[in-house]
C-alpha cells in the first residue's frame, strides 16, 4: 500500500482549497479577529473522602449512586457545606478510583468571591478531603494558513514499514478530547465506545477530536484518506471537550469523568491532547491509570500551564524544540487528518504530535512493550529528542534484519 503518495497530496490541497468555506472557515481565525478568551466556569469541586472499601456501608460503586447509607451521609455534608458557603449544589459524581465523591458547587451570580477563594475556605473544613476551583483546559493546536503539507508524517515515520511489524491490533486507546466523527470513512468501525462527558452539550463530531482519532487509528483499507499510526487499534472516544469558535475547551470535571471511564474500560493508552493548570483530582486519576499499567500521553503546550504533560509518568510530546527534560518530538506540522464533514484537512500543533506518539505506543503494546512506567525509555530518540520509529519498533520486535526505513533511517526532520 502506498501511503500519502504525491498525487494524493496534490488532491488533498486541491480539495481543501475548493472546500475552504466548509472545511476551514469554521476552525480558522484571521489575525485581525482573535477568538475571545473563554473563562472557566464559576464552580468549585468539593471532594469528600470515601472510607476504605471494607468499611463502606454502600453495597456497590459501579458509577451511579444508590441509596447507600454512607452516600446519603456524604450528600448531607455536601448540602451543609453549600449552605454554609452560600453555594448552589449543582451535581455530584462518584470517583471511587480516586477515593472520593466529587460534589460540584456553583457561585451565585454577582458573588464577588473567586472560586479559588471559596475552595480555599472549604478545604479548611475537617469534613473535606480537599476543594478546588473548576479549571479550563485547551487543546494544544493551531490551524495553519498554509495549505500545503511539508513532509508527510507517513514518510517521516515510515508507516508502511512500521505496519509490517505491528498495527496496534488488540490494543485499546482512549481519546479524551472533543467529539469524534465515528462515521468518517477513515474511522468507520474504529470506535468501540463513544461517550459524552460534557454537561449540557449534546454529543457531536468536532474537528479536534476527529483529527486526533484519525492520526492515531485511521483505517488503511479504504483506498482513500490517511493511514493511522495504529490502524488496528480500538478507539474509546471519550468526549470531555467541546469546540468553541476556534478553541477546544474542557473542564476539570469533564476530564475527570473521562479519565475515570478510560480506566474502567481497561484502556491501554490514554491520549490527552490538551493542557492547563495543575489539578489534584486529575493528577490522582492519572496516578491510578499509571499504577494499572496504562500509558498516558499528553501534548506539551507553550510556556506556563503544562499539565498534564508535566505530571510524573506522563509522556510529554511536542512538535518542535526546545524541549523540557523528559519530553519528545513527534510530527505535528501540516498533518493531513479527517474532518467532521467527511473530508480531510491539514492540522498543526502539539495535539497532533501527541496523537502520533499515542499511536506508536499502541504499536509497542501489541509487541508487549510500552508499559506505563519508564515509557520514554522504550523510545529510541535522536539528539534533538525526535522519535526514531523504526529503531524503536525493531528494538522491541527483536527484528534487527527488518528493512524498516532502511533508505531514510534517521531522516526524521520536520
Amino acid at each position: 500500500m502506498t501511503i500519502m503518495n504525491p498525487l494524493f497530496r496534490c488532491l488533498l490541497v486541491w480539495a481543501a482549497l475548493l472546500a475552504w468555506p466548509a472545511a476551514f472557515a469554521q476552525i480558522q481565525t484571521p489575525a485581525s479577529a482573535p477568538a475571545p478568551a473563554a473563562s472557566a466556569p464559576r464552580q468549585v469541586l468539593v471532594m469528600l473522602e470515601l472510607p476504605k472499601a471494607h468499611y463502606r456501608p454502600d453495597s456497590s460503586y459501579a458509577g451511579s449512586y444508590g441509596d447507600g447509607v454512607g452516600l446519603q451521609a456524604r450528600k448531607r455534608v455536601a448540602e451543609a457545606l453549600a449552605h454554609e458557603h452560600a453555594l448552589q449544589l449543582h451535581n455530584e459524581w462518584p470517583m471511587p478510583l480516586a477515593g472520593v465523591d466529587c460534589f460540584v458547587m456553583t457561585l451565585a451570580d454577582g458573588d464577588k468571591r473567586s472560586p479559588a477563594q471559596v475552595a480555599q475556605a472549604i478545604s479548611a473544613d475537617k469534613r473535606v478531603a480537599w476543594a478546588q476551583a473548576e479549571s479550563l483546559y485547551r487543546g494544544e493546536a493551531a490551524q495553519d494558513k498554509a495549505l500545503y503539507p511539508t513532509q508527510p508524517a507517513a514518510r517521516q515515520w515510515h508507516l508502511a514499514d512500521l505496519h509490517a511489524i505491528a498495527t496496534g491490533r488488540g490494543t485499546r486507546v482512549a481519546v479524551i478530547d472533543s467529539g469524534v466523527a465515528t462515521e468518517h470513512p477513515d474511522l468507520l468501525g474504529q470506535v468501540v465506545l463513544n461517550e459524552n462527558f460534557v454537561d449540557d452539550r449534546p454529543l457531536q463530531a468536532e474537528p479536534h477530536g476527529t483529527a486526533v482519532a484519525g492520526i492515531i487509528a485511521a483505517r488503511t483499507d479504504t483506498h482513500q484518506g490517511i493511514a493511522g499510526v495504529a490502524p488496528h487499534a480500538s478507539l474509546l472516544a471519550l468526549r470531555a471537550c467541546w469546540q468553541d469558535a476556534t478553541q477546544t475547551l474542557c473542564t476539570s470535571m469533564s476530564l475527570a469523568k473521562a479519565l475515570n471511564e478510560a480506566i474502567l474500560q481497561h484502556a491501554e493508552v490514554i491520549n490527552m491532547s490538551l493542557g492547563g493548570p495543575d489539578d489534584r483530582l486529575l493528577g490522582r486519576l492519572i496516578d491510578v491509570a499509571l499504577a494499572r499499567g496504562i500509558a498516558v500521553v499528553a501534548a506539551l503546550g507553550g510556556e506556563g500551564e503544562r499539565f498534564p504533560a508535566d505530571h510524573a509518568g506522563v509522556l510529554a510530546v511536542a512538535s518542535v524544540p526546545p524541549l523540557p527534560y523528559g519530553a519528545v518530538i513527534a510530527p505535528g506540522r501540516d498533518v493531513p487528518s479527517p474532518a467532521p464533514n467527511g473530508g480531510w484537512t491539514l492540522v498543526t500543533g502539539s495535539s497532533f504530535s501527541a496523537a502520533h506518539a499515542a499511536g506508536l505506543i499502541a504499536l509497542l503494546r501489541e509487541l508487549g512493550s510500552g508499559q506505563a512506567r519508564g515509557l520514554r525509555g522504550d523510545l529510541v530518540l535522536d539528539p534533538m529528542g525526535r522519535i526514531d520509529t523504526c529503531a524503536t519498533l525493531l528494538r522491541h520486535a527483536h527484528a534487527s534484519g527488518h528493512p524498516c526505513g532502511l533508505a531514510t533511517l534517521g531522516q526524521t526532520s520536520e
